[in-house]
């Protein structure tokens, strides 16, 4: 069942002769259970894509379609984790939590809002730093809070834009661990956001790059079909996951020398990791 769909949807910013096209006839669609990862190089349109998505933005042209009906602004079905954290930062832990649970779900007793925090600060291993503040909060912990208020929503489709990549290499390491464990618990839809080609073959079922821009739009979607749980060190050995990897890399490498029209294609380490995916 086809749960999010895009159909020709294109955006830009500004007016006249300096105007930009950032995204241009974007198709896309989602069935309930999937998780797509969306790779691209930072500045090609991700988190403009990801915001049409979430209602934040109107496209230019084109339809987004959420369950069948348009999208027409944010709404909790939908949510979302920036890679920025956005916690206030004089609540706990708890009560940032809590500020998404008591809006969402208004009708329920202070005694169910409560349990449903409780519930996911635990999903999100955090139930000790409870009480503790996002000044007190390493950057691991603090985005694990974001997410436990992104679920805490009982959204539908979680959308998650580049939420690993303000962290370093270890602890981004040990985030996408957790973020596999937490979406194979929750059985969540997922859109996934990344300039890393490793991390979306490792967590995601499939994944589509988005070419370069300026008027950027979405590449051939791969499906990854490597078993699960997935290891970092056996991946490095899969003949699977090289084959994919490749073909990602090549296509994004290839749109960016199109834009260019001329000269060397760019640096594959633009899209991925810091460090070796067997560390």
């Amino acid at each position: 069942m086809t749960i999010l769909e895009l159909r020709g949807v294109s955006k830009g910013y500004g007016a006249g002769a300096e105007r930009t096209h950032v995204l241009e006839s974007i198709d896309l669609a989602l069935d309930k259970g999937d998780f797509v990862a969306l790779v691209g190089y930072s500045g090609a349109g991700k988190t403009t894509l990801v915001s049409l998505i979430a209602g934040l933005l109107a496209p230019d042209s084109g339809t987004i379609r959420f369950d069948g009906k348009p999208v027409t602004g944010p709404g909790p079905e939908r949510g979302i984790v920036f890679q920025n954290y956005s916690l206030l930062p004089w609540l706990t832990v708890s009560e940032n939590i809590a500020l998404a649970v008591d809006e969402v779900f208004a009708h329920e007793t202070a005694t169910q809002r409560r349990d449903r925090v409780a519930r996911n600060v635990a999903l999100v291993s955090l139930t000790p730093a409870k009480d503790k503040k996002p000044g007190q909060l390493s950057g691991g912990m603090r985005q694990r809070v974001a997410l436990a208020r992104a679920l805490a929503m009982e959204p539908e489709l979680l959308l998650l834009d580049e939420p690993l990549s303000a962290l370093d290499a270890l602890t981004r390491a040990t985030l996408q661990d957790e973020l596999a464990r937490i979406c194979r618990v929750s059985g969540k839809t997922i859109l996934l956001i990344t300039n890393d080609v490793d991390e979306g073959i490792l967590l995601a079922d499939r994944i589509i790059p988005l070419s370069a821009g300026p008027a950027a739009t979405l590449g051939p979607s791969v499906v990854i079909d490597i078993e699960r749980p997935r290891n970092r060190k056996a991946l490095n050995h899969d003949e699977r996951f090289k084959t994919i990897r490749s073909e990602v890399i090549e296509y994004l490498m290839d749109s960016a020398a199109r834009k260019r029209g001329r000269g060397p294609r760019p640096e594959a380490a633009a899209l991925v990791p810091q460090v070796e995916l067997a560390r």
